[in-house]
């Protein structure tokens, strides 16, 4: 089973790569236009700069209507072209953005939290070195259980997998 679900994790990890980076976005949006402006030139028999116009105006959805494909081939292109735009490139771009809108200022970096992990440290040494002066036994403090089980050190994916690799 995770063989044929290897494609689909490579294809999210691209995408996550794609997702990334602005620069990267707008390479791929270029570099698709301009493919899809000479590949559109070939099948209609069009010039370069109507080709680079039809692909901009198709791949934004404005879709004009003053060039139009009439070959089978430059309506699969354009069919092609407008599916990538409206189900990858502009949820990607749109994506990006909104994940840059949305930062959660209050978050703890992880030197902070380092810091509040030795603070709890030396707190809960100088508890129990109180009461062990004032003669009081403290419960052991409540550790929850791994969610692999006991002993399991590896993060909850790797465990998910190594289950179903033992069935």
């Amino acid at each position: 089973m995770d063989v044929l679900l290897l494609p689909f994790r490579w294809i999210y990890r691209g995408l996550v790569w794609f997702a990334n980076s602005p620069r990267t976005l707008i390479i791929s949006y270029l570099l698709m236009i301009v493919v899809a402006g000479v590949l559109y030139s070939h099948a209609e028999h069009k010039s370069a700069a109507d080709s680079v116009w039809w692909a901009v105006v198709t791949a934004s959805t404005v879709g004009y209507g003053d060039i139009s494909p009439t070959s089978f081939a430059g309506r699969f292109l354009a069919a092609l072209l407008i599916s990538t735009m409206v189900l990858l490139v502009i949820p990607l771009i749109t994506a990006h953005f909104a994940s840059r809108l949305i930062v959660d200022d209050d978050a703890f970096e992880h030197a902070e939290q380092e810091e509040l992990k030795a603070d709890v440290r030396r707190l809960r040494a100088l508890v129990e070195e109180m009461a062990s002066r004032q003669g009081i036994v403290l419960p052991e403090p409540d550790r929850p259980e791994p969610a692999g089980g006991p002993g399991s050190a590896a993060p909850p994916w790797e465990r998910r997998h190594r289950r179903h690799r033992l069935r």
